[in-house]
């Protein structure tokens, strides 16, 4: 931690919103949000996703229904 951070951190003796709100800001200014191309495409790979591992686990579990139905 540099010497800055910490006399900040020392003088500091309570919670102050408007300092909160500052920081908030700033650190949002520094995120790179994506384009809406990139937001569609990554969202539908996302769900594509979803889709397919909920009807894997569908499957596999409707295979061990019918081995079960077949045991018992």
């Amino acid at each position: 931690m540099s010497k800055k951070n910490e006399a900040e951190i020392q003088q500091s003796s309570g919670f102050s919103v408007t300092d909160f709100l500052k920081g908030t800001k700033e650190e949002l200014d520094k995120v790179v949000w994506p384009s809406r191309q990139q937001l569609i495409s990554e969202s539908l790979a996302v769900l594509s996703m979803v889709a397919l591992s909920a009807t894997m686990i569908y499957l596999i579990d409707a295979l061990f229904a019918w081995a079960a139905r077949k045991v018992f």
